[in-house]
């Protein structure tokens, strides 16, 4: 069972947490990780590249010159696509790139990618997460009281309005509930920084 030393705000150990086998000490597998981020990337894309056919270019309605006489291949419309200016054929037009991924497959990356954090010292829990205003310093001195650099996401179990204003102007800051987690996020993040609550409702939902 993982084991975390539980501190308070301003970086003091205050005891530890113990963890659930099933949620935080899942082995790794990273095929499965691989599908729920290749799964999660693409539902991110905006799918709005387009590019114009030649029923849609403007002009083209008359035939350029006359069928023969000319010493020229014929023609019938300038908005064909081997002109210049012409519409382009089997180019993008906007679509939908999101898939299906099964719920069993997500919810264990999730677990992989969350146990990969304890294993490697990147998850710091936190007794709780209480600011006394939304001034960006109170989120940067609890960040600097824990010693957290890089890219953190602080996983809370209610993302109030006073943490959410304190932290959107930190960069390479996330904060995030705990029921509003990706794959994809914790991936990205150098540390996590969760609250005690959030992690006993994280297992709650994944157990």
């Amino acid at each position: 069972m993982p084991k975390l030393a539980l501190l308070n705000q301003q970086g003091e150990s205050v005891g530890n947490l113990k963890l659930s086998d099933d949620v935080f000490a899942v082995e790794s597998n990273n095929q499965v990780v691989y599908d729920v981020v290749k799964q999660q990337t693409a539902a991110m894309r905006q799918g709005t590249a387009k590019v114009k056919t030649r029923a849609e270019v403007t002009g083209g309605g008359k035939k350029p010159y006359r069928q023969k006489g000319t010493g020229h291949a014929r023609q019938g419309t300038i908005s064909a696509p081997h002109y210049t200016g012409g519409g382009i054929v089997f180019g993008p037009s906007p679509r939908d790139y999101s898939y299906k991924v099964n719920r069993k497959v997500r919810r264990l990356a999730l677990k992989i990618v969350l146990s990969d954090k304890v294993r490697q010292n990147d998850l710091v829990a936190v007794d709780s997460l209480v600011l006394a205003s939304h001034k960006t310093k109170e989120m940067v001195t609890v960040l600097n009281s824990l010693k957290v650099e890089g890219k953190v996401m602080v996983l809370v179990d209610e993302v109030t309005d006073m943490i959410e204003t304190a932290s959107k102007n930190i960069p390479n800051l996330q904060a995030v509930a705990y029921n509003h987690i990706s794959v994809y996020d914790i991936m990205n993040a150098n540390k996590l920084v969760a609250t005690e609550a959030a992690l006993k409702k994280i297992e709650e939902a994944l157990s």
